[in-house]
């Protein structure tokens, strides 16, 4: 199939070759007329070019302003008035050259003024016909089957016109002036359609008066001209041009259009400034309807959507398809159609050349896959289709039909697009609102379970003879995973423990709880270090999902006889401080976390150690969360800063002692929001 520029270059080509046909012909008809010979053939062949370039001149202007896929109401009547002042300007200084040779034989000589003319008449036709497409597009710019008809009356009426050139009728004769009358009658009728006139603002109305008046300037120029060419120097043309009927409803069409034009502008200035401040106060009132949900709900929005844009595209059918999850069709709305025929027009756009459409105004769809296609469908011949999008996911996609082709001018389609937008926004809200009351309600049952978690967490910590201890902890999210307690076993005996489930959040929560059940279980029977992690091991494999599990630091402490028995199951090494060393170091041993093996090889890992204490030895259990802590720099905290900081602070109270760790923990990271869990229990002796 040949590109529109090979098709034009043809029809270019043929206009061409027309004129110069038309020349010659004249030539040879003006040579027979001054040497007495047959005339009839060459004057036959004159005017059947004369046709041929007409054709030719008006399916150039079809293609190349008629069928623009885009349209600028001032863009086509600048390109007219560029025309006329182009065809004026040379038929200015054709007419020149002739006043210059006026006294020459060369400016009597009938060839000479036979060019001239024909310059004169391939200028007014090219003019005319390039005025009668840009007008064919002004009328049907918001067209009807009715105004449709009319048009192609009037259409094929100047076409069949042009044929009369060859009958011997005359121009005066009664029949011709019949056929110029209806054609004249036709041209008023099709001249009241300036609905493109609403949609200018004031500025653009002065500049299309202007610009429709040079044209018309220019057009009465050529009937001046070509009216009395040759008349002062007794030279009668081969054949008058307004002779022809076609040229001369043409005259009378673009004369008249043009004056209906400028009456109708003029009327109408005083109005555009009242438009446009309507205008501008729509605009404002969307932007602050963007703020609030106009529907109950989507369902209510959707209705509303298809119902406003089909009345004002005045569409005579059409349907929205509605997704859900995973971009799957849920459900569809029909206005005047089925889904019979929709398969069927669907169908049939997938053999349509479908053109893609390019917003000019700022859109919140990120993907332009608007396009307008025409049918070729019985009833319907145009189709307009355009998606509803929401953060990048498309939500629907609206369809609407026309019984008329290129049903959807750039305004209507703009206006559509703008309802598009309200109607997203408008859903978008209502999702928000509700995502925002299932996160209201989300937040609720975390400030609850915060609440449950703060009470399994101990009020007031147990002790015993000489020994002073202060806790601390702080969880990351709303809950967290860490835990400890302290159990008083008898008057000499105190049990300790802190703990960390692996993962955060609710489900870390909801283990720290279970680890809590299991302490005050086992606890009160009195075990051993050892049995205690044992026993705990065994109670959580039945309880914890595979993928977590829990490390822990159990200390049993005997005032008694001066000394502790722990069992570390994969915590960090407690930190101690040795008053008869006055040493600081990390008590590690092995021990893997509960929960990792979940049979009897776990006791293979389990190690008890045993130490005695005196006055002023000092130990300090923690959860990972304070050795991880980071700063700016991405810098952890560390084990020797901790180290370092104990060694710092041997001489203060254990609520000291735990005060001054917060405060250079937070300090190091540059804030309080922690990014783990936060534990720590101190235990000074006295």
């Amino acid at each position: 199939m040949p590109s529109k520029k090979n098709i034009l270059r043809l029809i270019t080509f043929s206009g061409i070759v027309s004129w110069i046909a038309m020349l010659v012909s004249g030539y040879l008809y003006r040579f027979a007329q001054l040497h007495n010979g047959n005339t009839e053939t060459h004057f036959f062949l004159f005017k059947l070019f004369m046709v041929f370039f007409i054709i030719a001149i008006y399916f150039f202007y079809r293609k190349n302003i008629g069928n623009q896929d885009s349209f600028n109401i001032l863009d086509v009547l600048w390109k007219v008035f560029v025309t006329g002042l182009i065809a004026t300007i040379v038929s200015l200084a054709s007419s020149f050259l002739m006043e210059a040779l006026k006294n020459h034989e060369h400016g009597r000589n009938p060839y000479f003024l036979d060019t001239i003319y024909q310059i004169n008449i391939g200028l007014i036709i090219t003019f005319l016909i390039a005025t009668f497409v840009v007008w064919k597009r002004l009328i049907l710019y918001q067209k009807t089957k009715m105004l449709i008809r009319f048009w192609n009356i009037f259409e094929y009426g100047l076409l069949a016109s042009s044929l009369f050139i060859f009958t011997s009728i005359s121009f005066f004769a009664g029949f011709s002036l019949t056929v110029l009358g209806l054609l004249s009658l036709l041209s008023i009728i099709l001249s009241v359609n300036l609905k493109w006139v609403a949609y200018l603002n004031f500025k653009q109305k002065w500049k299309s008066i202007l610009l429709i008046i040079l044209i018309a300037v220019y057009i009465i120029y050529f009937i001046i001209i070509l009216n009395s060419f040759g008349e002062s120097k007794g030279f009668t043309p081969i054949y008058r041009i307004f002779n022809v009927i076609t040229v001369n409803s043409l005259l009378i069409f673009t004369l008249a259009y043009c004056v209906f034009s400028v009456l109708v502008i003029l009327f109408n200035l005083p109005t555009s400034s009242v438009f446009e401040q309507k205008l501008v106060e729509v605009i404002n009132f969307q932007k602050l309807s963007q703020s609030r949900n106009v529907g109950q709900n989507e369902d209510q929005v959707f209705d509303i959507l298809l119902d406003s844009t089909v009345s004002v595209s005045v569409a005579n059918a059409a349907w929205l398809d509605i997704f859900g999850e995973e971009n799957k069709l849920t459900r569809t709305l029909y206005f005047k159609t089925n889904k019979i025929e929709k398969e069927d027009i669907l169908n049939k756009i997938k053999s349509t050349r479908i053109k893609q459409l390019q917003s000019s105004v700022p859109s919140r769809m990120s993907n332009p896959n608007r396009f307008t296609a025409e049918l070729k469908h019985d009833i319907y011949k145009s189709i307009f289709v355009i998606p509803i999008f929401i953060q990048e996911k498309q939500i629907a996609v609206l369809s609407l039909l026309k019984d008329v082709q290129e049903g959807f001018s750039k305004e209507i389609i703009e206006i559509i697009r703008t309802f598009i937008n309200q109607a997203s926004i408008s859903i978008e809200n209502y999702r928000l609102m509700d995502e925002a009351i299932i996160n209201e309600r989300y937040k609720e049952e975390l400030k609850i379970a915060k609440r449950v978690q703060d009470s399994l967490l101990p009020k007031r910590l147990e002790t015993i003879n000489n020994l002073e201890v202060s806790a601390f902890s702080k969880a990351a999210a709303e809950v967290g995973g860490d835990y400890f307690d302290t159990y008083k076993m008898n008057e000499n005996q105190l049990a300790l423990i802190v703990g960390d489930v692996s993962g955060k959040g609710t489900s870390a929560a909801f283990h720290m709880s279970q680890m809590k059940g299991i302490f005050q279980s086992l606890v009160q029977i009195n075990l051993s270090a050892r049995d205690f992690i044992i026993k705990a091991n065994n109670a959580l494999s039945s309880c914890l999902d595979r993928t977590s599990f829990i490390t822990v630091t159990y200390f049993i402490i005997d005032s008694n006889k001066k000394k502790f028995e722990f069992s570390r199951a994969g915590h960090c090494p407690s930190l101690y401080y040795s008053a008869k060393e006055k040493k600081v170091y990390f008590l590690e041993d092995n021990g893997l976390g509960l929960g990792i093996l979940r049979d009897n090889q776990f006791n293979d890992y389990v190690d008890v150690n045993e130490m005695d204490y005196q006055q002023g030895d000092i130990l300090l259990l923690y959860t990972d969360g304070i050795t991880e802590a980071k700063n700016k720099k991405n810098e952890e905290f560390g084990y020797d800063r901790l180290k370092l900081f104990l060694e710092k602070h041997i001489f203060y109270s254990a609520e000291h002692i735990k005060d001054s760790l917060l405060s250079e923990l937070y300090n190091f990271c540059g804030s309080s929001n922690l990014e783990d869990d936060v534990t720590t229990l101190i235990i000074k002796v006295n």
